[in-house]
């Protein structure tokens, strides 16, 4: 169970873009930061273009939750690992999604090179 309704993932999985926001150590939210994101099966996940140096991949990696906004939805999330028989369709979905932008910039963010730098978004349950 991803914790996403059917209507998030096709939102969120059919955004152009994800704004993510990790939080601090005091709950605190950060800032946010705008990236691609694709969903794949029952699942969204994110990359780190720029590898794992950049600030809020670092951010995220140490604090694991934070809260995401893409397609009209908002979530707060945990950041977890992808499974490692995930990345194949990962890097499809990438393809599929981002492939009009030219093979160099979506080089960026599939193939190997990326696999250790991919968060999956599992949504927090819904308070009611």
């Amino acid at each position: 169970m991803s914790g996403w309704t059917d209507g998030e993932l096709a939102q969120i999985g059919g955004a152009l873009e994800l704004d993510l926001a990790s939080r601090g150590t005091g709950g605190e939210l950060g800032s946010f930061v705008t990236m691609w994101v694709v969903r794949a099966g029952q699942d969204l996940y994110v990359r780190s273009a720029g590898g794992p140096d950049r600030p809020w991949y670092r951010h995220a990696t140490t604090s694991g939750t934070g809260t995401i906004r893409a397609g009209g939805v908002e979530r707060d999330v945990t950041f977890a690992d992808a499974a490692a028989d995930a990345h194949r369709a990962i890097d499809a979905a990438y393809h599929a999604k981002y492939d009009q932008y030219g093979p160099k910039i979506v080089g960026h963010v599939a193939g190997p090179g990326c696999h250790a730098v991919t968060i999956r978004l599992v949504a927090h349950a819904v308070e009611t």
